[in-house]
């Protein structure tokens, strides 16, 4: 029996501003791995000074984003007055819940003296009990994380249980998400605790079952067995996965839910001002709900 379930191959996709992402997560062939339903990997992208990133304000309902990056800065507004500055390795995770509004962009500094960004965005979709709780952000930096070091290995455990470490993130279901930097010829064994895991490759090749793999690709694991990961160089890749959602969730643009009535509601919210676009330091601009694809 084949330790890998199902290969995922992203697709690419231009944000603008020189920014691209690939886009792992919802996919054809798997639309979830655990409670993560959505996953993209940006960059790198290098900006010139004056340049940066600029993710406007818009709206979210349903699920926590998470924020990771391996490179670079970024800067967190939202509609409840949050403002934090993230940098690589630190982690924003930020509950909408029944709503809240974010801008993501280059901090100052870094817009000014120019900057190399890389890094990971993720969404967890929240239990059926929790989709509609109050909206809440939270920062944690590196201390709140456990590292795991072997021969060759280190493992960040950026939120929930991971090789006997769990981190101090504060998740609403069972789930994990590692961060794991490898050297050539070194291994690590991905334990068959949860039913659904993945790993996302960000940079260079690794060996499972004696099939080579290489970056940008999301490997979805089967599940009950203990999985061997040889890295064939220097090696950089997300470990995610944990229990399956409550439910089937619908997808459309930024929101998540297991109702599609409630997508259709957080629509006409947002096209009728009823989620207060205004983020204080970033009123002037947010992203307009996207247009019917005919």
């Amino acid at each position: 029996m084949s330790l890998v379930e199902t290969l995922i191959v992203p697709r690419t996709s231009d944000l603008g501003d020189g920014v691209t992402v690939r886009r792992a997560l919802p996919s054809a062939q798997r639309r979830t791995v655990g409670p993560f339903v959505f996953l993209d990997e940006m960059g790198p992208v290098s900006f010139e000074p004056g340049a940066g990133m600029d993710v406007r304000p818009h709206p979210h309902i349903g699920l926590s984003t998470v924020t990771f990056l391996y490179e670079g800065a970024m800067m967190h507004r939202d509609g409840a007055g949050n403002v934090q500055e993230i940098r690589p390795g630190e982690v924003n995770w930020m509950t909408a819940g029944r709503g809240i509004v974010h801008s993501e962009r280059s901090p100052a500094a870094q817009r000014s003296a120019g900057q190399r960004i890389a890094g990971l965005q993720l969404w967890v979709g929240l239990p059926s009990q929790h989709e509609e709780t109050d909206p809440g952000f939270v920062h944690y930096g590196l201390d709140a994380q456990p590292i795991v070091e072997g021969e060759g290995v280190r493992a960040q455990v950026v939120a929930g249980s991971l090789f006997g470490k769990t981190s101090s993130v504060r998740t609403l279901s069972p789930l994990f998400f590692g961060d794991i930097v490898m050297k050539p010829g070194s291994t690590v064994v991905i334990p068959a605790e949860y039913e659904e895991r993945a790993a996302y490759l960000s940079r260079g090749s690794v060996e499972v079952d004696g099939q080579v793999y290489q970056p940008g690709q999301l490997i979805v694991f089967a599940a009950g067995q203990p999985v061997t990961v040889r890295a064939v160089d220097n090696v950089r890749f997300a470990i995610l996965g944990g229990e399956p959602l409550d439910g089937p969730r619908f997808v459309w643009w930024n929101f998540v839910s297991s109702r599609k009535d409630r997508i259709e509601q957080a629509k006409a919210d947002w096209q009728r001002d009823r989620f207060s676009q205004i983020v204080p330091g970033d009123e002037t601009e947010y992203i307009p709900l996207p247009a019917p694809k005919v």
